[in-house]
Parts: structure tokens; C-alpha cells; sequence
């Protein structure tokens, strides 16, 4: 076991962890779903590390919330901080996602607010898959952080000849609103801004 503190750069670059987001994201597409793969593995870790050191969180918890994988204790990770990161990714997915804590917190918001065209797949998808549809749509997408009016607000541009603002929210409202949880844990109002118009 080593006595070295685990770090972001040590997982990222860990050819077991990559080739096991490489089969999970194999897998997700077999399944068709939006892209899950190194790219909004590492947006993820970047946004809820981000976040945290933006609220003033410890340069521990803001490396921790870089690390969103299983695979800690064997590289030598102390039990504390694997249960926190694990704690962090069993409480993101919608169905049973919960703020326990500061880094599950940050962590849902980071990836709930993951929309972008660069996770579709194939746009020969967009005709049929609602999800792929909105992904699409999307032309730009940023998570801003007001300390001083205690707001977080997600800002979206959608093309809406693409798809209209209410697929958007037939499909996303769960995750608005978990996000709007994960935001209170951090004592902020969780906004969300489409075209403009503040709609949350």
C-alpha cells in the first residue's frame, strides 16, 4: 500500500481505469447511449473540482471530486477518501442520487449539467432518440457560478429547429431538479437559463 497520496494525474493516467471507461463506454453504446467516454469523464472531474475550490472547499476534497472511478483502493487510496468517491458516484445516477455530501453534490451537478452536440453519437440518431435530439440541438452550454448572489445558473443556447424548449424539458426536468438539491447543499439557487429566458 503506498503512502503516497493518490492523485487526479495518477487515475487518469491508470491503463486499468482507462480500460475500463473504455468497455463501459463500449458498452453504453451498444445500449445507445450518449457518449460517456474520456470526454465527460474528465469534463465531469473538471466542473465538480472546479465548483468546489470556486465555494472554498479544501484542496483534498477539490482533488477528490477529480477522481469519480472505483478503482481506488488498490492504488493505495486511504478508506476515508475511497468512501467519500464512492459514496460520490453511487448517489449521481438519477434513481438514486442524493447530495450526501459536498463532492456527491458537486459531482451531480458537473455531470446533470454534461449537455453538449459532442456527445451524440451518430446524428443520424436525432430523428428518433429525444435524448440525441437535445444533445444536439445544444450550441453552447456553460455552468456560472455567482458567489455574491448565491446562484448557480446552467445557460444553454438551443437551436429550436432542432428540437423546441419542451423536449428539452421533458427529458432533463428530473436532472433540473436534482440539480436544484445538489445546489442547496452548497446553500446556492440552481437556475437555468435557455435562450435567454430564465426557466427554473
Amino acid at each position: 500500500m503506498s503512502s503516497l497520496p493518490v492523485t487526479y494525474e495518477m487515475v487518469r493516467h491508470s491503463a486499468e481505469i482507462n480500460t475500463y471507461i473504455q468497455q463501459a463506454d463500449a458498452s453504453l453504446i451498444a445500449l445507445g447511449f450518449t457518449e460517456h467516454s474520456f470526454a465527460h469523464v474528465t469534463r465531469c472531474a473538471a466542473v465538480a473540482s472546479h465548483l468546489l475550490e470556486e465555494l472554498g472547499a479544501d484542496e483534498r476534497t477539490v482533488e477528490l471530486a477529480r477522481m469519480a472511478f472505483r478503482i481506488l483502493d488498490k492504488m493505495g487510496m486511504p478508506p476515508a477518501d475511497t468512501a467519500l468517491v464512492v459514496t460520490a458516484i453511487g448517489n449521481h445516477d438519477e434513481g438514486t442520487a442524493f447530495p450526501v455530501n459536498g463532492v456527491a453534490a458537486a459531482l451531480i451537478l458537473a455531470d446533470k449539467t454534461d449537455v453538449r452536440r459532442s456527445r451524440v453519437r451518430g446524428r443520424d440518431t436525432i430523428r428518433f432518440d429525444i435524448h440525441d435530439r437535445v444533445n444536439w440541438a445544444v450550441e453552447r452550454s456553460d455552468l456560472d457560478l455567482d458567489k455574491e448572489q448565491k446562484t448557480l445558473t446552467l445557460r444553454i443556447q438551443l437551436d429550436t429547429t432542432v428540437c423546441p424548449v419542451m423536449d428539452y424539458f421533458e427529458i432533463f426536468l428530473e436532472r433540473m431538479l436534482l440539480c436544484r438539491k445538489a445546489a442547496e447543499y452548497f446553500q446556492l439557487s440552481f437556475r437555468l437559463e435557455v435562450n435567454g429566458q430564465t426557466l427554473l
